[in-house]
């Protein structure tokens, strides 16, 4: 017989593997035995998956399945709707007559909100991620040598609270709201929100659900506030009203160990300081892995990826340069990164100060306000948002970054294919029309008519201007397509980073509505609930304040590239044109000057005629044979003559048509090459004028 299960509390999957179920369904089971707090089975619309264990009972047979019911009918109010309480068995807790529900804490930081903490062992998974990335070119701990890291130091999870009395812990306590009360009586029923047991899911590494139910606790100094302001277009974070830039510079090639080690510095100069320091590849990459742990809602900018191979080839050092600058740009550009301690850190420790660079490494990595206590750091404006309204803008918000994300890799591709094209393609086939043309003109110079040499520099001259262009096509994209490309990187890694974000956000909202459902099936204080909302408001007050920043910046980013772009190919077709209208004045003066050179040799007729009178040339050849009958006196000298009068009729009418041939020949040549090259400088122009049109958009924008 199939193991069935009956679903206690609805539950909706949030990541892929799971499926969601409904209260009272009844679901098959592939096996009794729980993965991490998981069952794997099907629901009643046959999907298939994982949900969690302690949401369920299983049902081995009518009599236990009404037993099970019976006992949930008659249990006591205060544990009824408590999805963490339910018996051992279908909890993931080990059978033990000692085992007691998990216990209670109440926060410190907000009056009235009580919640549970969550077992060890998913305290632990609950750690946000923290990792020192340390590919090849990294040799973390070639200069950073450091007898006490974060692992070795002792954890203390003490915080003051915020009526300054001095350090506390968390408070825990087995008892209920009302026997810590004193009062006899029994307290209303209530439950807590579940919590997600997938402690892997972004919403429960990122703290967001420690925060919402009331768990982080921590002390939140002036200067690590951040300050959500209300604007024309909506939520937004507080302007930094010291803003500033860093340029990267000067990238060299340094060594160590008496050169067993080379790596790569650069020279950062903050333009508020003007003080120069020197960074690596790996302070840039520690300084991200600081920041991602932070700010669980920020989009983190991604830094160039690391390579292994080729490190200190040119291309590469300026690849990655490039990178770096659109990196620093939107970190400076952030009213929260900007300031955030560790990247002043990054931006200002003396190069050469190593114990100062130590103290603030040690200091950043030991920061109590990550993950959940981040949003405590937030304030928010007093009016609430609406979260009906906030989830509908989330949803189109997710819809954009599909659309967005979708539309930027066709447009890396397309514009991939076109860099390959020009560099390679466009190049070759300019240079074949060039060499092409000169062809033609070697073949012209074989005509030694002065008039017709004019011809034959000219076109040879426009053969040279075709062979430029097609190298001027394969030097431009790296002035114009390289940054577009540069550009949709670094965006692309935003919009990886969104998924999280947004899901943080909904995860915040399912506990809303679940707390709400408590409310209305009287399962818990309407001011338990009021807490979880509120929570949930500053985690959208953030999360909205960061969608119109990334808008703010994309719309900033793209014009400016587009600009630039446009500027970029309008110079581009504009230098075309210009070595275009170079090999067409070229052939004006070549053509008027063999038009008068011509006039002066048109009399060297036999000369020509001299050239062609080989042997096989009939008329000459009769000529050639009288003559030497006329040497052996076997015809008359007057006969000899006669031939040669009409062989001369021959030759005069022959090179007429000659004649004819060539100066028609220069003369179509030079009306076509000339109208082509007009009709080129034409083309170029229109396309030139398109795009002054599309910039003027840009400017009006």
């Amino acid at each position: 017989m199939a193991l069935r299960a009956r679903v206690l509390y609805d539950f909706n999957s949030e990541n892929p593997g799971e499926i969601s179920v409904r209260e009272n369904e009844i679901l098959t089971l592939y096996s009794e035995r729980d993965i991490e707090g998981w069952l794997e089975g099907a629901n009643s619309k046959g999907d298939k998956g994982l949900f969690p264990a302690s949401y369920v009972e299983i049902v081995k047979s009518d009599a236990a399945s009404s037993a099970v019911a019976h006992n949930n009918n008659n249990s006591s109010s205060s544990t009824s709707g408590n999805a963490p309480q339910l018996a051992s068995q279908y909890a993931n807790v080990p059978v033990d007559a000692s085992y007691q529900p998990p216990n209670e804490v109440e926060s410190v930081t907000s009056p009235g909100y009580v919640s549970f903490s969550p077992p060890a062992q998913q305290q632990a998974q609950q750690s946000v991620y923290l990792e020192n990335n340390q590919g090849s070119e990294d040799d973390w701990y070639d200069d950073w040598e450091d007898s006490s890291t974060v692992a070795d130091e002792p954890p203390t999870g003490i915080y003051s609270d915020f009526d300054a009395n001095g350090p506390s812990k968390y408070r825990v306590s087995t008892a209920s709201a009302a026997q810590r009360g004193g009062h006899g009586q029994h307290a209303k029923s209530s439950a807590t929100v579940g919590k997600n047991l997938n402690r892997f899911s972004t919403f429960v590494k990122s703290g967001g659900e420690a925060f919402v139910l009331g768990e982080a606790l921590g002390v939140v100094k002036d200067w690590d506030k951040i300050c959500v302001v209300m604007g024309q277009y909506g939520p937004g974070w507080q302007e930094n009203p010291e803003p500033f830039a860093c340029t990267i510079d000067d990238p060299t090639k340094q060594t160590k160990f008496k050169g067993m080690k080379s790596y790569m510095s650069y020279k950062l100069t903050p333009t508020n300081t003007q003080t120069q320091v020197n960074r690596r590849y790996k302070h840039f990459d520690w300084l991200y892995a600081r920041l991602v742990e932070k700010f669980p809602v920020i989009s983190v900018p991604h830094i160039p990826e690391k390579q292994a191979t080729g490190r200190f080839e040119e291309d590469f050092i300026s690849k990655r340069r490039k990178g770096l600058i659109w990196w620093m740009n939107h970190m400076t550009s952030h009213p929260v990164l900007a300031k955030c301690d560790v990247f002043q850190h990054f931006l200002t420790c003396n190069s050469t100060d190593e114990k100062a660079w130590k103290q603030g490494k040690r200091k950043a990595e030991k920061d109590e306000m990550v993950g959940a206590n981040f949003f405590l750091t937030i304030s928010t404006p007093a009016a609430p948002l609406d979260l009906h309204e906030v989830e509908s803008k989330i949803d189109g918000f997710k819809t954009f970054t599909k659309r967005m994300d979708d539309g930027s890799t066709h447009l890396n591709a397309t514009v991939n294919e076109f860099a390959r094209k020009q560099i390679s393609g466009f190049k070759k086939e300019y240079q074949r029309v060039g060499q092409s043309f000169k062809i033609l003109s070697q073949a012209f110079e074989m005509d030694q008519q002065p008039y017709s040499a004019g011809l034959n520099q000219a076109i040879s001259i426009t053969g040279d201007a075709y062979e430029a262009i097609g190298d001027y096509f394969a030097e431009q994209p790296r002035r114009d397509l390289d940054p577009i490309m540069d550009l949709l990187a670094l965006y692309q890694g935003h919009l990886a980073n969104y998924p999280d974000i947004i899901h943080v956000q909904k995860g915040a909202l399912t506990k809303v509505k679940e707390s709400q459902k408590h409310v209305d099936e009287a399962k818990m204080e309407a001011s338990r609930a009021e807490g979880i909302k509120e929570r949930c408001n500053i985690i959208s007050f953030a999360t909205m304040a960061e969608i119109q920043h990334f808008h703010r910046i994309r719309v900033r980013d793209f014009k400016a590239q587009m600009q630039q772009y446009l500027q970029e190919q309008i110079g581009f077709f504009r230098k075309i044109t210009g070595r275009l209208e170079e090999a067409l004045q070229n052939d004006v003066v070549f053509f008027t000057r063999s038009i008068y050179e011509g006039h002066r040799g048109c009399t060297a007729f036999w000369d020509i005629w001299s050239r062609l009178s080989g042997p096989d040339a009939g008329a000459l050849t009769k000529v050639k044979e009288s003559q030497k009958h006329v040497d052996e006196a076997k015809m008359e000298a007057s006969q000899a003559g006669g031939i040669k009068e009409r062989c001369n009729i021959i030759s005069f009418a022959t090179m007429a048509e000659i004649q004819h041939f060539h100066r028609i020949r220069v003369r179509d040549f030079k009306a076509q090459m000339q109208q082509y090259l007009q009709e080129q400088i034409g083309f170029f122009r229109k396309i030139t004028g398109r795009l002054e049109e599309a910039l003027q958009k840009y400017d009006d924008a």
